[in-house]
């Protein structure tokens, strides 16, 4: 499905919307409403916005750096020593560079959302998922200084055991969301070309 740029454009701030919302704007008032939704919007735009990653990846990578800077200077703390800041910070970029890919792998084998496509979703997220939580949680556990000492490879597992599944439901979640949203939009075209045709 081609679309305008208009289109591009309407969908890139819809999810940067999301991710300012969802990232830290609620969270700076210490009442969470709903969960993260970065790893499903790097995900969305690598589908929705394929072709474009030349602009709306680093825009959306600024996005949740900006986010998360203002949500811990907003705090009163300092950015640079914050708990979740370290070098492992800098992995981000590939860590949502790989669900990015994912997205753009899924589009680029059909942009329509069918039941024979939905196997592929579904491996697509959870293979771009999955690099994404290993390079985050792996490059935090190893390189963060806010890790005790001495580390692990056990100890790494298990970390990656307590945290790899409420990510994986949360970003399944938007994605689902997201899917249904596309499906609800090509059925309402659909209609509305039909209702004009006549």
């Amino acid at each position: 499905m081609a679309m305008t740029r208009n289109q591009r454009l309407g969908i890139f701030l819809a999810l940067a919307l999301l991710m300012a919302i969802t990232r830290g704007a609620i969270r700076f008032y210490h009442f969470e409403i709903f969960p993260d939704a970065s790893w499903a919007v790097f995900f969305l735009a690598g589908f929705w916005l394929r072709g474009a990653g030349r602009w709306a990846f680093p825009l959306l990578m600024a996005e949740a750096v900006l986010v998360d800077y203002l949500v811990i200077a907003g705090q009163g703390l300092n950015f640079w020593s914050h708990y979740c800041v370290s070098p492992a910070y800098w992995f981000l970029i590939a860590a949502y560079g790989a669900l990015w890919l994912g997205g753009s792998w899924l589009a680029r084998r059909g942009q329509r959302l069918t039941l024979s496509t939905l196997g592929l979703a579904v491996a697509a997220l959870l293979v771009s998922e999955a690099v994404c939580f290993i390079v985050s949680n792996g490059s935090f556990y190893w390189l963060s200084n806010s890790v005790p000492a001495p580390r692990s490879m056990g100890a790494w597992f298990a970390n990656m055991g307590d945290w790899y599944l409420p990510f994986l439901g949360v970003t399944a979640m938007y994605v689902g969301l997201g899917a249904l949203l596309q499906v609800l939009a090509t059925q309402l075209t659909r209609a509305l070309a039909h209702a004009h045709a006549r």
